[in-house]
């Protein structure tokens, strides 16, 4: 990402200090409030600063404008999945138990934000700003890394182009799959979910060039 996008979506300065660490983490935690009740586009900055009891000028001395606040709830969300991913993919023996551990990881992903409606709309959040649209890409290709990592020890010959490709772009459905079950009815959800995860089995180690392009 460039350094203007940056400029735009990061922090402007990270706290040292525990009280500016503090009042980050009490502004952070005032737009979770918020979005949860109004989603990303109904926030304002002085709501946000009356909110937090703080000055606004507290809130535009770490954001630059609210796309950065996203970014920074963002983010959180973000290095957990990817850490429960890390420790989930460890250990794996076998490319059966991938697969498993991908169907797991599914149930637990949608389990885990279909009633938190702070990251859901932050992840909506996200699909209505291009800079932050990028950081959702990225979190996409961060988890196929891990995936990647775990399939080239457990059988480096599948480990090509295509494979990264497919793993990147399976990463990155899975989120769009769960995005839209946890805004649909539960039944329909769960059957969407059962219906990728057949998908993901049938086709993730399928052998390269097996499908009609």
């Amino acid at each position: 990402m460039g350094a203007e996008s940056m400029d735009r979506i990061g922090l402007r300065r990270k706290p040292k200090q525990e009280r500016s660490i503090q009042r980050l983490d009490l502004i952070l935690a005032a737009a979770a409030k918020i979005i949860a009740q109004k989603g990303v586009s109904a926030m304002r900055m002085t709501e946000l600063a009356v909110a937090a009891k703080v000055p606004i000028g507290s809130v535009y001395q770490y954001f630059p404008e609210k796309a950065a606040i996203v970014k920074a709830l963002f983010d959180q969300h973000a290095s957990a999945i990817q850490a429960k991913t890390a420790a989930m993919f460890r250990d794996v023996q076998s490319l059966d138990q991938a697969l498993d551990l991908v169907c797991a990881t599914i149930d637990w992903y949608y389990e885990s934000y279909r009633d938190d409606p702070v990251y859901r709309g932050v992840w909506m959040g996200t699909e209505t700003d291009q800079d932050l649209l990028r950081l959702n890409i990225e979190h996409s290709g961060r988890v196929a890394d891990i995936f990647d990592d775990a399939v080239r020890r457990l059988a480096p010959d599948l480990c090509d182009e295509e494979m990264f490709a497919r793993t990147y772009l399976f990463s990155h459905l899975i989120g769009a799959v769960i995005r839209l079950a946890a805004v649909s009815e539960e039944t329909i959800a769960r059957r969407m979910l059962g219906e990728w995860k057949r998908v993901i089995r049938a086709s993730l180690f399928a052998a390269s060039g097996s499908s009609a392009a």
